[in-house]
């Protein structure tokens, strides 16, 4: 049974393509990895990432942002700075109580972590920051968004691994469904691309190492020659109102939630259930919401991560469950995986795409993995007309997401 959906009037974007929503956009339609050699991650067996260039905190976020944030919080304060702007609120004058604010992260503060055991094993704890803990644990992101608007509503971070910022955006879903907010700042950030997370990621086998003398061909989703992800960083944040809402302020509604579905796939710690079950089972429920059927989809924006298993499965649900008729793409090819503000960032270009009657192209696809028998965008974006779209989102423990959209 369908039920009501919400409009996205702002949108707010950081990523390794640029700072903003039309520096992103441009990226990922141009379909050029931003994958480079990483001089951070100097000396250890993956040396590429995924990073937003020219980030200055001190110019973006404040003289005092170094002091007090982590650069995961950082990246967010920028991304819902600009979603709010592009939504045309004026926090000052609005009802903060009604405000929410939920944010999805995967890892915190890592780089401060880091930075800080290391000052602890150097120099001894004296040496350690006194505001070391609320730069690190993951739930200051959204105590830091809050402050910075006067957001005085339900204040929540989501923690699914990779599908985090979706999780996030599924959760603010309900709290405006169930009249608990009439605002919600909803996104993901990450920023775990320091020398301790990268090598337990390479440990495991997960990222690309192949093509270290040739960045920007490693991450290949949907390719027979994938091997792996590229880690990156980023934010994603969406505001969310009541359709009616934003119409009788006239706002522009770019686009709608009008479905969220989330499953486990109860199966293995990092691996996803070879069957697609829990993939599935979420893309129907966020379709059962939307009232939409399966032939209804335009356009899908995959997980995609450029690992073997994962893009496999992934195309054998959506096969499966939507048919071949779907145009596929995965930005990862462009933007590397943001972890936990994946979700978000990728339901950013979900709305953009519906909005723009345009899917973007999977960087580096140029051989089809024969198994992968789904009409997946490659070489140059592609026109089309957009009615339903949902944006797919999966992590480590088997944790799933799936956000279905529709043209407003």
């Amino acid at each position: 049974m369908s039920r009501a959906a919400v409009a996205v009037t702002g949108l707010g974007l950081v990523t390794a393509a640029g700072i903003g929503v039309e520096p992103t956009w441009r990226g990922v339609c141009a379909g050029v990895s931003t994958a480079r050699k990483d001089p951070a991650l100097a000396g250890i067996p993956v040396d590429i990432s995924c990073t937003v260039p020219g980030f200055e905190a001190r110019s973006l976020v404040g003289r005092r942002s170094a002091l007090v944030h982590d650069r995961f919080t950082q990246l967010a304060i920028v991304a819902a700075r600009e979603a709010v702007a592009d939504a045309g609120l004026d926090p000052t004058g609005w009802d903060g109580a009604r405000v929410g604010v939920v944010v999805g992260c995967g890892l915190g503060g890592v780089a401060t972590w880091e930075k800080q055991h290391r000052s602890l094993l150097e120099a001894g704890p004296r040496s350690v920051s006194a505001l070391l803990i609320p730069m690190l644990i993951p739930n200051m992101v959204a105590g830091h968004v809050a402050m910075e608007f006067g957001a005085r509503g339900p204040n929540l971070v989501t923690a699914t691994a990779c599908a985090s910022g979706a999780t996030a955006i599924g959760t603010a879903l309900d709290l405006l469904r169930n009249d608990v907010c009439d605002v919600v700042l909803a996104g993901g950030t990450e920023s775990g691309v320091v020398p301790l997370m990268v090598s337990g990621f390479a440990q495991m086998g997960a990222l690309s190492a192949g093509r270290l003398d040739d960045p920007s061909a490693a991450s290949r989703p949907f390719d027979a020659g994938r091997d792996g992800f590229v880690i990156a960083e980023g934010s994603g944040m969406l505001v969310l109102e009541r359709p009616e809402d934003a119409r009788a302020r006239g706002a522009r509604v770019r686009a709608l939630v009008a479905g969220y579905g989330a499953s486990a796939d109860a199966h293995h710690m990092t691996a996803p259930d070879p069957e697609g079950t829990g993939m599935t089972a979420a893309l129907r429920s966020a379709l059962a919401q939307a009232g939409a059927d399966p032939q209804d989809v335009d356009h899908v924006n995959a997980h995609g991560t450029s690992t073997p298993l994962n893009d496999a499965v992934e195309a054998r649900a959506l096969r499966k469950a939507l048919g071949a008729g779907a145009a596929v793409t995965s930005t990862k090819g462009v933007l590397g995986h943001a972890l936990g503000a994946a979700g978000a960032i990728e339901a950013g270009l979900t709305v953009l795409a519906v909005e723009r009657s345009l899917v973007p192209p999977t960087a580096n696809l140029s051989t089809l993995d024969p198994e992968v028998e789904v009409d997946v965008v490659t070489g140059a974006a592609r026109h089309r007309d957009i009615e339903v779209a949902v944006s797919n989102s999966f992590g480590f423990g088997g944790q799933n997401a799936v956000l279905a959209f529709t043209a407003a």
